[in-house]
């Protein structure tokens, strides 16, 4: 009964069983936006002219500057979860800090670009182009606000002094689904932006 215990408080077994739970989750998104990218790539091969025009209406320097803003975000987290990995609590959460704070910086521009849009009368119900747009681009961006909300749960766990070299699990899923996150973008980005 004892050995059960312990086997349940064994990092490594939290770990894979949190990386299990993780990418099952992943999957489903994985599903979820393939399916919008299916419907864009179906409804661009069906109409190539109205696609061609409408996709020059987007603001390529803006999609370019939060597609940087969200690789450099992947690469503060890369540096949370090796400095966790080596016992530095503080930096992680420096880190983490940094990747949320360029986050908010990335929904700026989204809100940037989305006022621009309803300035010039663009909305989701325009035309199929936009509805697609503002579907994939706010679904994107509702994971993103989940992230900073995940990355902040694990600040708070550090700061509790929940995380050590021994036990960083929250920091290595919540980093995982943060990559999730800007490589959607990564595939957002070209499709919607440069492919005219």
């Amino acid at each position: 009964m004892s050995g059960a215990s312990t086997e349940h408080h064994d990092p490594s077994v939290a770990f894979e069983s949190a990386k299990l739970g993780l990418w099952t989750f992943l999957a489903t998104e994985v599903l979820l936006f393939g399916a919008l990218f299916t419907a864009y790539t179906v409804f661009r091969m069906k109409y190539p002219e109205l696609f061609r025009v409408e996709h020059a209406k987007l603001d390529r320097v803006l999609g370019a500057v939060n597609t940087v803003v969200l690789i450099t975000s992947s690469f503060t987290v890369v540096l949370g979860i090796d400095a966790i990995k080596r016992g530095k609590a503080r930096l992680l959460e420096v880190c983490y800090g940094a990747t949320i704070l360029l986050a908010a910086v990335f929904l700026c521009v989204k809100y940037v670009e989305y006022s621009a849009k309803f300035h010039h009368g663009l909305y989701p119900h325009t035309n199929l182009f936009f509805s697609l747009y503002f579907m994939m681009t706010g679904l994107h961006g509702i994971h993103v606000l989940l992230g900073m909300g995940l990355l902040s749960y694990v600040i708070v766990l550090s700061r509790r002094g929940r995380l050590s070299a021994s036990y960083y699990t929250p920091a290595e899923m919540s980093g995982l689904y943060w990559h999730f996150v800007d490589l959607v973008w990564i595939y957002l980005f070209p499709l919607l932006y440069l492919l005219g």
